[in-house]
């Protein structure tokens, strides 16, 4: 969607009987998300990218991680995260090369087109920017969305690693 367009409102206007105004928190919370997500999801498209790709690219700027680790830290399936940098590694973002020691794994990291990509989308601020600018305390809102969902996330679960995993089976 182009930067000066807008998804068409919600049904009934802010002051509407009905409208926002008299939705319960949850409604709220799932529609701006909708919302943002939508002019969000369509900004990264523009550059090749999707929300999955973007939570790739963040976990591999700190370097170099397996690909089970990576949908551990991106808190997806590891079968998600396979058809996500598959298209990741087709548009030149990322790379996936054989572990040295374990040849059975698959060690993805960052091409320079990857780290070009994401430092493009720091700079634009662009996931701030769509929220900020209708909102009165976006530092206040924000903390209180950090709050929220620190306190209804449980922690991530850290992805087994079969070769150190003490709960498998001995044979």
């Amino acid at each position: 969607m182009p930067p000066d367009a807008t998804p068409a409102p919600p049904a009934g206007g802010p002051g509407d009987p009905g409208g926002p105004a008299d939705w319960s928190l949850g409604r709220l919370l799932s529609t701006a998300a909708r919302l943002v997500e939508h002019d969000w999801n369509a900004w990264l498209a523009e550059r090749g990218l999707t929300h999955a790709g973007l939570l790739a690219l963040h976990a591999l700027d700190e370097g170099p991680l397996t690909q089970r680790r990576l949908a551990a830290a991106s808190r997806v399936e590891e079968q998600t995260m396979s058809r996500v940098l598959d298209r990741l590694e087709r548009t030149g973002h990322v790379e996936r090369r054989r572990d040295t020691v374990d040849r059975r794994r698959l060690v993805v990291s960052l091409t320079p087109s990857g780290r070009d990509v994401l430092g493009q989308i720091r700079a634009a601020d662009i996931a701030d920017v769509l929220v900020a600018e209708h909102l009165q305390d976006p530092a206040g809102f924000r903390a209180e969305l950090v709050r929220l969902v620190s306190g209804v996330s449980p922690p991530p679960r850290p992805a087994a690693d079969p070769h150190t995993d003490s709960t498998r089976r001995k044979r």
